[in-house]
């Protein structure tokens, strides 16, 4: 199982750059500030997460498989919050590539990926709410003494920098939202290089 973790936390590294990567480009590629990212990079990014979304969860049952039984209760809901996260943000992610191009009409309150919809209120649900919570459970099970414990911190502040994003919704400011996007796609990534490193050894 370790070997399964190890093969999904690099996976996941390299998805989440090439995601970024995409991302810079669309950005480059925009006609205004204020338009959505175009084709062919909009479709990449959205393949992309639903690549990135089944890694998650086997890289956290991995670490469930792993952790001595006093830490089983915290991997196990790492597990259940990631498993949750994925299902939500899949479910969103399909939608949008598959339903949304065919429906007639006006259905950007539901689909658009801009503040209010319901396609971004469940993405934040998943990200910012199932997802804080995976990884802040995760950072119970990294505790020995070195690169374990480090790495439980490094997913702490990506936890907690994910739950800073709701803010976003309270301020009516997505801006803020911001900053939980730097907990998940960019703390959260360091932290899963970390992860991997010590799931090659025989304990966390």
């Amino acid at each position: 199982m370790n070997r399964a973790g190890r093969l999904a936390a690099s996976l996941i590294v390299a998805l989440q750059l090439a995601y970024a990567v995409v991302l810079i480009a669309g950005l480059a590629a925009l006609p205004s500030e204020d338009a959505p990212i175009p084709d062919p990079y909009f479709t990449a990014m959205e393949l992309l997460i639903l690549f990135i979304a089944p890694l998650l969860v086997i890289l956290m049952a991995a670490v469930h498989e792993a952790v001595p039984p006093a830490r089983k209760l915290f991997s196990l809901c790492a597990l259940v919050f990631m498993a949750m996260c994925a299902t939500v943000t899949s479910l969103v992610h399909f939608l949008i590539l598959t339903v949304s191009r065919d429906l007639p009409g006006d259905w950007s309150s539901v689909f658009a990926f801009r503040w209010p919809s319901v396609a971004y209120a469940a993405d934040i649900l998943a990200w910012d709410v199932f997802f804080a919570l995976s990884v802040l459970s995760a950072s119970r099970v990294f505790l020995e003494v070195g690169l374990s414990r480090w790495t439980g911190r490094a997913l702490l502040v990506s936890g907690l920098l994910s739950l800073v994003g709701l803010l976003g919704i309270a301020a009516g400011d997505m801006q803020v939202r911001n900053i939980g996007i730097l907990g998940y796609a960019v703390v959260f990534p360091a932290a899963v290089l970390m992860m991997r490193q010590v799931l090659s050894r025989q304990t966390l």
